[in-house]
């Protein structure tokens, strides 16, 4: 009777690890195919891909990550977003793409102390290819707080690890503004102009965009847009 009950056990278990073999490798095939659709600019198929794939392998870090990104960047739904990147991370702790960009989640939510923890996670990890983004990103919230120092700080980290992060030099050039830095806010401009590759050092074409874009901007992309053309001026 025991080796009866041994022999069950052992065919029931082998059944259920054939069943999760199937499944990593159904829901792979559909991540696969979500990312394909997402890098065609075909973002309800890449949904509908990566939400059977999450259903057949719900650990997979890659596709919650994937299904956030889609919550962040393109339905504008921050507090999914949010909850998606939060499961990829709980899964994978050095996940930095993940706490990156759940940071990001929590900023555009307008919390910015979770957001200043989850880019610091990010930066936990000696071994994040892409650093610069989550200290440029740390910059701009401390800016949004009137921390002007530590944004300083953030930004200058930002641009040892990538000297043409032209979005770092535009973020200094506020801080140094509202410190009454003025000539370090000029410099600052002007060289993310000569690195911005839409500019490509040309500062007249600088203030035709950027008052073209103050038109429809609001908020605080409205006010950083009038800051930059006034240090444009010194």
């Amino acid at each position: 009777m025991k080796k009866l009950m041994i022999l069950v056990m052992a065919v029931f278990v082998g059944s259920c690890v054939t069943a999760s073999v199937e499944n990593t490798q159904k829901a792979t095939a559909h991540y696969k195919l979500g990312l394909s659709y997402y890098g065609e600019n075909n973002i309800q198929k890449a949904f509908v891909e990566l939400q059977q794939a999450v259903e057949l392998n719900p650990k997979d870090r890659d596709v919650l990550y994937m299904i956030g990104i889609i919550y962040l960047l393109n339905y504008d739904d921050s507090p999914k977003a949010i909850d998606f990147f939060q499961k990829a991370v709980s899964v994978d702790p050095d996940f930095s793409e993940a706490h990156n960009n759940l940071g990001f989640a929590y900023e555009k939510s307008r919390k910015f102390n979770e957001a200043i923890d989850s880019y610091k996670k990010a930066l936990s990890n000696l071994k994040y290819r892409s650093p610069e983004k989550a200290y440029n990103s740390l910059g701009r919230v401390y800016y949004r707080l009137g921390k002007y120092d530590e944004a300083i700080d953030a930004y200058n980290n930002s641009l040892k690890r990538m000297p043409e992060l032209y979005i770092s030099y535009y973020g200094l050039a506020l801080c140094y503004n509202a410190k009454g830095r003025y000539g370090d806010a000029s410099l600052a401009i002007s060289k993310a102009i000569e690195v911005d590759p839409v500019y490509k050092g040309s500062k007249s074409k600088a203030v035709n965009d950027l008052s073209q874009k103050k038109l429809d901007a609001r908020g605080e992309e409205e006010k950083d847009i009038a800051d930059w053309l006034e240090i444009l001026k010194y």
